[in-house]
């Protein structure tokens, strides 16, 4: 993907961006361009910063199959048994943008190692807990310490490699493994809860955090911006509570359905709450987002897309999980291990991505992956009531998965490109707010479709009739992330000479 500034001139901390030239997010990078390489060592600075990242998102997905286990072993009453998903979706997706800014002022390596040893902590702690009430604790700093780690490594990763071939191949190994480890955290899940006991799901974080830990020191540098901008307090503080509102009445309004009038006055409230955040960064000297950032068209758009990109493929996974489960009778260890079909695609998709943009451009990554996802999101309305359907099922989800693969590394390509080293930490605050806000908010709106589609009816007929509708909404929602994408992030021509 092009960038404002020379192709041949990776930004630094010191340098500002130059004005636009008539390339557009769409057009490929410049053919011939000589890439930088990133100072250091790029092969374990990029394999420390990947390892972190898939353990970050495997515990997205690790314990959901695990929730009746959890429930029964610590006395959880059913009512409160979604609090154990909801705790973790609420701050790290809640604090995500907030702690981004913090990684920019007190350095993001710092906050990064911060964040992987609360991790590390808060895992012990939820597999030794006794009672409810510490579990749902120790999920609260789990998610802390995700909305904390995530956009720091990610903000690592972009500033250790330079815009260009090396940044895209970076990012698209990274969207590889953060997707694959989606679903393999329900694979994981229900291999450890079913072979050993639910505590494994957390403990097994920690060895990998103390891995991380004892490495990242040794081959991550410290990055943060030269001059390092003040706190911006009001809007920190708008944001972060309109978020975990929206968050809150997403949860409530899958679990209660879309006029419980919790759900809806959470997601007023939310929404207000954005829109006093908007008015603040206007008038704020230095505020948390600058309005600048939010009107370029790559950072705008770009996580509009990333957001329906991960709102689709996570949210699909719920909907076949309830399909294998409910319609087909799979045990959670037989539905999750269908999954690694999933994420094989995923990783083929990461791939693949970075020669896509390369051959193409990041729009032909946007565009075409999301063509390509929604053709075979598609394909899934043929699913019947018989294991048959799995011949249908499973190279559907591979090549669903590859598209959205695409669509997700050109999300990242496009979010991140053309700003300097200091914003750095800010747009991979956005990416990473976008993609979990995106996972958090699938599952509820696809829960309440299926609600509506199975007339709140539980037998297997009933199932497959709301996971189809559901699916059909979920393959429009794609094609409406292909139709922005032609239509805002498209090649802008260069004006005429008079």
């Amino acid at each position: 993907m092009s960038s404002p500034s020379s192709p041949s001139s990776p930004t630094s901390p010191s340098t500002t961006l130059s004005p636009a030239s008539p390339a557009s997010p769409g057009l490929a990078p410049e053919a011939g361009a000589e890439p930088a390489r990133p100072a250091g060592r790029p092969g374990l600075i990029l394999a420390v910063l990947l390892v972190a990242q898939f353990m970050l998102a495997v515990d997205f997905s690790l314990l959901n199959v695990a929730l009746p286990e959890i429930g029964e072993g610590l006395g959880f009453s059913l009512a409160n048994l979604q609090w154990i998903a909801t705790s973790f979706a609420l701050c790290a997706a809640g604090f995500t943008l907030f702690l981004g800014r913090i990684g920019d002022l007190i350095g993001r390596k710092r906050i990064f190692l911060g964040g992987i040893g609360l991790l590390g902590l808060a895992s012990l702690a939820g597999g030794l807990a006794p009672n409810p009430e510490v579990l749902l604790l120790a999920r609260v700093a789990q998610g802390l310490a995700t909305a904390a780690a995530t956009p720091a490594g990610l903000a690592l990763l972009t500033t250790a490699f330079p815009e260009g071939p090396l940044r895209r191949r970076a990012l698209g190994l990274n969207g590889a493994l953060m997707s694959a480890g989606f679903t393999a955290g329900a694979v994981l899940g229900g291999v450890l809860t079913d072979l050993l006991s639910w505590r494994w799901a957390f403990f097994l974080n920690v060895p990998v955090a103390l891995a991380v830990l004892l490495l990242a020191p040794l081959v991550i540098r410290e990055s943060r911006p030269a001059a390092r901008p003040r706190l911006d307090l009001p809007g920190s503080l708008t944001v972060t509570l309109g978020l975990l509102a929206l968050v809150f009445g997403l949860t409530q309004a899958g679990e209660h359905g879309w006029t419980h009038p919790l759900a809806l006055a959470a997601l007023l409230g939310g929404a207000v709450l954005l829109a006093v955040f908007h008015r603040i960064e206007r008038a704020a000297a230095q505020p948390l987002v600058p309005v600048h950032i939010l009107r370029k068209p790559t950072v705008a758009w770009g996580n509009l897309l990333g957001l329906l990109a991960f709102v689709t493929e996570t949210s699909l996974v719920y909907l076949l999980t309830l399909y294998l489960q409910r319609t087909l009778g799979f045990s959670a260890l037989a539905a999750g291990a269908s999954f690694g079909v999933l994420g094989l695609g995923t990783v083929a998709g990461g791939t693949l991505a970075p020669r896509v943009i390369a051959r193409t451009s990041t729009l032909g990554a946007l565009a075409g992956g999301g063509l390509l996802q929604a053709v075979f999101t598609a394909v899934l309305l043929l699913l019947g009531d018989t294991t048959a359907s799995l011949a249908l099922l499973l190279p559907a989800t591979f090549l669903g998965g590859l598209g959205n693969m695409l669509v997700i590394v050109g999300f990242m390509v496009t979010a991140t490109a053309g700003l300097p080293d200091h914003e750095q930490g800010l747009a991979t605050g956005l990416a990473s707010m976008s993609q979990q806000v995106g996972i958090t908010m699938g599952t509820p709106i696809m829960a309440a479709v299926v609600t509506a589609g199975s007339g709140g009816a539980a037998s297997a007929a009933a199932v497959l009739h709301g996971v189809t509708l559901a699916i059909a909404v979920n393959a429009a929602l794609v094609l409406l992330g292909v139709l922005l994408a032609a239509l805002f992030l498209r090649p802008r021509r260069p004006a005429l000479a008079p």
